[in-house]
């Protein structure tokens, strides 16, 4: 079983990929720019979220909707994948530990919203 396979099956519990998808992760893994149009529900969370777990260092999410940033977060959890968000339903403290696990190199994924990274500081702050 190949590493892609295997990932999906051992991370995500899935046996086989849905059409297209291994094809657009193995592009993003081989560094090309990748624009992928699928519908909803149709599995573009893990066109990201797998190729996380095979790179080295934090895969940044920019997600505008902190229901969907707070599910997402969740289910990856669940399945042990190390994952957090920052957005402004935190407190100034819970950033500031969010902050500080990113450093320690907790997370894998680290999911925001478009105007977190325009603040002042924010590039820093992933260093």
């Amino acid at each position: 079983m190949d590493r892609l396979l295997r990932t999906l099956k051992d991370t995500f519990g899935y046996s086989a990929f849905r059409p297209l998808r291994r094809e657009i992760i193995e592009a993003s893994l081989a560094g090309r720019d990748v624009f992928a149009l699928l519908p909803t529900g149709g599995g573009k969370s893990m066109c990201f979220q797998l190729p996380a777990q095979l790179r080295d260092g934090l895969t940044l999410v920019v997600s505008p909707l902190i229901a969907l940033m707070k599910d997402q977060v969740d289910q990856l959890e669940e399945l042990g994948v190390a994952a957090t968000f920052l957005n402004s339903s935190l407190s100034a403290a819970e950033s500031r530990a969010r902050l500080a696990g990113l450093h320690r190199g907790r997370y894998r994924l680290l999911y925001a919203a478009p105007e977190r990274l325009m603040l002042s500081g924010w590039e820093e702050n992933l260093r």
